[in-house]
This record gives structure tokens, C-alpha cells and sequence, in this order.
């Protein structure tokens, strides 16, 4: 082999091996990160989240459709499932309260995570953002305050249909799946509302003050 062809052969070897060792490092400095593996074609999520047919629908529908579904199933399959079995209330609403704490920490936040289109993009709709084991715990306590507001809705509405019609303890509206899970997500996203207001405020203070 002349000087000029081995020449060749080595320059030739050492730009393969060097676009080898390039593509290592890319995956080795990916981090598992939807950003991060995008431009290597690794996220499996993306088809998902952007580009298609969820991408054109308005995130705060996304958000209001995804926790009514889950909300309104709990209910169907715990209140009315369980119904029959669990007589007293007080039980029931335990129950309720732990089912769907685990459903939004577990479900629900996940489907808002992988859904978002950059990490922390859908944080505004969630009480608790974070991805924390304690976070599960939070999640059932506030749980338990919505219900508690459902519960007193529903009797608001049941009590002013029985002054307007002068009849007394009839239940006009019961409990069913997706007049449960719109009230839930009533209360939810004003509390979640409130929450990030609060959090603009302090922002917002923080920066005049040059904190």
C-alpha cells in the first residue's frame, strides 16, 4: 500500500471512530431529558405532545378534560362501585379522599408532566408540582378539602331547590359521575388559581426588590 493510500486509510479510520465516540457522548449526556434526546430522535413522548391533533387544543381544556375524567371515574367506580358496600359517609368520604389523592399524584400529574411540551410546562395547573413521595400525602389532605366543598355544594343545591319547590329533605340532584367530577375540578382549579396568584405576588415583589 503506498504512503498516500495508508494515509488516507487512517484519516479515513479516525473520522469514522471520531462520529462513533461523538454519538456515545450525545447519548451519554442525555440525561433522559425530552430536550436532551429530541434531536437524536429518542423521545417517545413528542409525537404526543406536540404536532398532532392534542397540540392545536387550548392547554387549560387539556387540563380541565384530563382531571374531570379521572374525577368522574373515581366517582363511578368508588362511590358507586363501593356504595353499596360502604353505608356510612363518613367512611365513604375517607375512602374517596385517599383514592383520589393517589389518582391526581400518581395519574393525573403524570399525564400533566408527560404531556407538557418543556419540563414544568404544565405546573400552573397542579397543586403540587413537585415530583415528592411527600407530595402524595399533600395530595389526599387537599383532596379531602375539596370533597368537603363538593359535598357542601351539593347540599346548597339540593336546599335551595327544596325552598324554591316548599318541600323539605328530597335530594333533586344525587351524586353521579359528571356533575361529581365538574365540581371537583371547580373547586380544584380555584384553588390551584389562587395559589398561583399568590405565587405572581410574591414573584413579582421579590423582583422590586431586587431579591
Amino acid at each position: 500500500m503506498s504512503k498516500n493510500n495508508k494515509k488516507a486509510h487512517n484519516n479515513s479510520q479516525n473520522e469514522h471512530y471520531n462520529l462513533k465516540k461523538d454519538a456515545v457522548d450525545r447519548l451519554v449526556n442525555a440525561h433522559n431529558s425530552p430536550e436532551s434526546l429530541e434531536p437524536l430522535g429518542l423521545d417517545p413522548g413528542k409525537k404526543y405532545r406536540s404536532g398532532g391533533f392534542l397540540d392545536k387544543i387550548p392547554s387549560w381544556l387539556k387540563a380541565v378534560f384530563i382531571k374531570f375524567w379521572f374525577n368522574g371515574a373515581v366517582c363511578y367506580f368508588i362511590l358507586w362501585g363501593l356504595g353499596l358496600f360502604i353505608a356510612n359517609f363518613e367512611n365513604m368520604i375517607i375512602i374517596l379522599a385517599l383514592v383520589l389523592g393517589m389518582v391526581t399524584d400518581i395519574l393525573v400529574n403524570n399525564a400533566f408532566r408527560f404531556f407538557a411540551a418543556v419540563d414544568g410546562a404544565n405546573d400552573k395547573w397542579m397543586m403540587f408540582p413537585k415530583k415528592k413521595l411527600v407530595n402524595l400525602f399533600f395530595n389526599v389532605i387537599y383532596a379531602f378539602a375539596i370533597l368537603l366543598m363538593v359535598v357542601w355544594l351539593y347540599n346548597t343545591v339540593n336546599g335551595v331547590i327544596n325552598v324554591i319547590k316548599e318541600t323539605e329533605g328530597i335530594v333533586y340532584l344525587g351524586v353521579e359521575p359528571i356533575f361529581f367530577g365538574l365540581f371537583y375540578v371547580l373547586f380544584d382549579l380555584c384553588f390551584i388559581g389562587m395559589k398561583n396568584l399568590v405565587g405572581s405576588i410574591v414573584r413579582d415583589a421579590k423582583k422590586k426588590n431586587g431579591v
